[in-house]
């Protein structure tokens, strides 16, 4: 019987973010952004139970044949690391699992716009990390971590769903905490971190009214928070976050973002001109007084044109982010005029 932990290793080796396992199909991976088969052997339906079975263990297998799907994470001999998801469908169980990288790359590797060192540097507020699935957001949350980590004197507290970026202390203190091995959610984390101390929190991901509220206080009671969303620019997260609450705490949410949002950072990969990598292009804001007044009068739509206005401060448009990829020779000129089309369709 083929063995789960093989399959990831070899995903390793092809350098795969993702690995794909299902009954009655080909294993995949996902490469650059894109799935192809892993091998031509076909994972029958036994197969799969016979090495979930034996991957998990029985205690954990006894769990997942109730509840019909997990989430957990797993790390190699090599050291290699998954977040890990399995899940019973119609043909029978399936799995897929997430690479983590072992080292977080520095905001020079990233290419990072200047401006969020100054992000990183604040003393307190909200900073949002934003962008589609697979966009990198993880990578540069992790690097705003670390260069706190290596620059400040502080306390780091982490709450993710599960840990992906291991941070050694440098010159901060830092605790990770995983939702589910170490708390019961990110609310109950981030209720727990006010009473631990914390310099800066992170939330892995902004998922509810509850935890963005408790985001927002932490913001508001002194605290650096940062935390990220699924969302596609700046404009497009600032109205996800008032619309997050009821609409009777909706002026309360808010007043609260205008006052406390340091700035968002959007994202998306792009292949590079070289191939073999993805390159980020961003769309940074910057909270400034024109941003605080748009958010408090609802404007979302001016975002576009306070950021192009807003270079002085350090804002980026996505545009100049990906006109400045093509002067670097970073990506090609067609990927720009891809991304520009879709935008405007």
């Amino acid at each position: 019987m083929p063995d789960i932990a093989s399959f990831l290793a070899q995903g390793v080796r092809e350098r795969a973010s993702d690995i794909h396992l299902a009954a009655a199909s080909k294993p995949y991976v996902r490469v650059l952004g894109r799935l192809r088969p892993l091998s031509e052997e076909i994972l029958s339906p036994a197969d799969m139970e016979g090495m979930l079975e034996a991957f998990l263990g029985p205690e954990e297998w006894a769990k997942v044949r109730k509840a019909l799907e997990i989430d957990t994470s797993h790390t190699l001999p090599s050291g290699d690391r998954f977040r890990v998801n399995a899940f019973l469908e119609r043909k029978g169980w399936n799995l897929v699992a997430r690479h983590f990288a072992r080292e977080v790359p520095s905001f020079q590797d990233l290419g990072l716009p200047p401006i969020l060192t100054r992000f990183a540097d604040a003393n307190q507020g909200l900073i949002l990390v934003t962008g589609p699935g697979r966009s990198g957001k993880s990578t540069t949350a992790a690097a705003l971590i670390d260069h706190i980590n290596a620059n400040r004197d502080d306390h780091i507290i982490t709450i993710e769903d599960p840990i992906e970026f291991l941070h050694p202390r440098k010159r901060c203190l830092v605790n990770q905490r995983s939702v589910g091995p170490h708390t019961g959610s990110f609310a109950n984390a981030l209720r727990g971190a006010l009473r631990e101390d914390p310099d800066i929190i992170v939330v892995g991901e902004m998922r509810d009214s509850e935890t963005m509220s408790l985001a927002l206080t932490a913001a508001e009671t002194g605290h650096l928070v940062i935390g990220t969303l699924h969302t596609n620019s700046a404009a497009a997260t600032i109205s996800r976050v008032v619309n997050m609450f009821p609409a009777a705490e909706r002026a309360q949410a808010t007043t609260s973002l205008a006052e406390v949002l340091v700035g968002i950072v959007s994202q998306r990969l792009l292949p590079a001109a070289e191939g073999g990598r993805l390159v980020p292009a961003f769309e940074v804001l910057v909270n400034n007084m024109a941003v605080a007044n748009l958010i408090h009068n609802h404007e979302y739509h001016k975002v576009a044109s306070v950021l192009a206005t807003g270079m002085r401060d350090g804002m980026v448009t996505l545009e100049n982010s990906l006109k400045k990829l093509v002067a670097d020779k970073a990506i090609a000129q067609a990927v720009l005029d891809e991304v520009l089309a879709e935008g405007a369709a």
